[in-house]
């Protein structure tokens, strides 16, 4: 208790400072969502299967939505970033910096991957083996092609994005948009992995592409393209169908208590997008 006074008296971290906390924290969360999910399918992935490295993105996201969420909003992907800015619920100054730092943490991650596979017996090759990157035709797990590829892409983001822009509404059970978003990623990747590896994030791709090469490089721009475009028509639906008369971020939705809940409800509660 003490210590909640002590952390409650300090002042926030004003301008630069305050901004750089929320890139740090978009940087470590996408860290760990590349991490678990791509590790999982690369280092365990023919013991654990299909579900097993869907549950690991899914499982990895709904940790860092508890813990990077309070701090940053825990977007972790470009598309979800560019998807909240569309909808009004996210500050455009802060996009660029969201990019890099979701970019650089899937970096970081993708390369301690591949330096872990590397101490198997045999070694690892990612070129040979593809690290867990995305891809169509040849590159596709059951050999789906650029077309078919491209349209579930769009779909599982727009998917994606649309349930980040709902359960993060100043209507939605106040403190479970974790977990509707971890499930939600989840069972993209259930429906995704046979057709490309799962995308929905450009940042998830270009980590393992980078190391790749070539073969993963070459496809990167559908799974750059793709994921934005879902997250555009996920915004554009969204603002559609949702006139709330209370607006709030996706950072307060994510760290709310019951009781703020009933002032949003009540009207009191009124956030311009940080």
């Amino acid at each position: 208790m003490r210590e909640e006074m002590v952390n409650a008296a300090r002042p926030a971290p004003a301008g630069g400072a305050a901004a750089m906390q929320k890139y740090l924290a978009e940087g470590v969360g996408t860290f760990v969502l590349v991490l678990g999910g791509v590790g999982a399918a690369v280092l365990a992935g023919d013991r654990i299967g299909f579900l097993g490295v869907s549950f690991a993105f899914g499982l990895s996201l709904l940790a860092m939505v508890y813990t990077v969420g309070p701090i940053s909003g825990c977007h972790v992907n470009p598309a979800v970033t560019v998807g909240l800015v569309l909808a009004g619920k996210f500050d455009r100054r802060h996009v660029a910096g969201y990019v890099v730092a979701q970019c650089v943490g899937a970096i970081l991650a993708a390369g301690l991957v591949l330096l872990i596979a590397k101490g198997a017996p045999g070694g690892y090759s990612a070129g040979a083996e593809g690290l867990g990157s995305n891809g169509y035709g040849a590159a596709s797990p059951d050999g789906y092609g650029g077309g078919a590829a491209f349209l579930a892409e769009v779909a599982l983001t727009f998917l994606l994005v649309l349930t980040v822009l709902g359960a993060t509404d100043s209507r939605a059970p106040v403190g479970f948009a974790g977990v509707a978003i971890g499930l939600v990623l989840t069972l993209i990747h259930l429906v995704g992995i046979p057709i490309t590896n799962t995308s929905v994030n450009p940042a998830r791709s270009l980590g393992p592409a980078l190391f790749v090469g070539e073969a993963a490089l070459g496809q990167l721009w559908m799974f750059i393209i793709a994921p934005l475009l879902g997250a555009a028509f996920a915004a554009a639906v969204y603002r559609t169908v949702n006139r709330p008369a209370v607006q709030i971020t996706a950072t307060r939705a994510e760290q709310a208590l019951e009781d703020e809940r009933r002032q949003r409800l009540a009207g009191q509660d009124v956030e311009h997008p940080v």
